[in-house]
């Protein structure tokens, strides 16, 4: 599908959602949800609408390295949507894009395993990268990479700290 083609398809479905959302803002109001079972042992079963995902431990705080770590699935819901992104707007830009996304940050489990109260938990800092293979210039490719971290959701989330509360009710 040649860049053009897939542009205008991109704008076919996506103009009466634009047009929808500009005339009733609380259609476009959304809650998204995740859903998990509390497994026996030191493990979470994740419904992710594809499959299970079975979350534990990462072997830096005790477990046994054969369950998906929830930091590890951060990074990689961090990495789809900014693929995702980056070829949605690549393709509304008209330009071809190839190439693969990176993320990775950095942990102190002396926080999350109470060794050192002062020691912060959770990522310190995450790096996203695009390596990229395209034609276009440095200043498209430029207005790409701004675009893709203006637009990508869990990018803007992580970067925005929303408001988070927890509750629990009893079964």
């Amino acid at each position: 599908m040649s860049t053009s083609t897939g542009a205008d398809e991109l704008r076919r479905l996506q103009q009466p959602l634009k047009r929808r959302y500009q005339s009733e803002a609380d259609a476009a109001l959304v809650t998204l949800a995740a859903d998990g079972d509390l497994d026996e042992g030191l493990t979470c079963t994740v419904q992710t609408g594809q499959a299970l995902v079975r979350a534990g431990l990462h072997p830096g705080t005790g477990g046994d390295g054969t369950s998906a770590c929830s930091g590890d699935m951060l990074l990689q819901a961090l990495v789809a949507c900014a693929g995702v992104t980056m070829r949605a707007v690549a393709t509304s830009m008209g330009i071809s894009v190839g190439g693969s996304v990176h993320a990775e940050g950095d942990l102190d489990w002396r926080g999350t395993l109470a060794v050192d109260r002062e020691t912060p938990i959770g990522f310190s800092e995450i790096r996203l990268r695009f390596d990229l293979e395209s034609d276009a210039g440095d200043e498209e490719l430029a207005t790409l990479e701004r675009l893709t971290e203006r637009y990508c959701v869990v990018f803007q989330t992580l970067a925005q700290s929303p408001t988070l509360s927890v509750s629990r009710k009893r079964l």
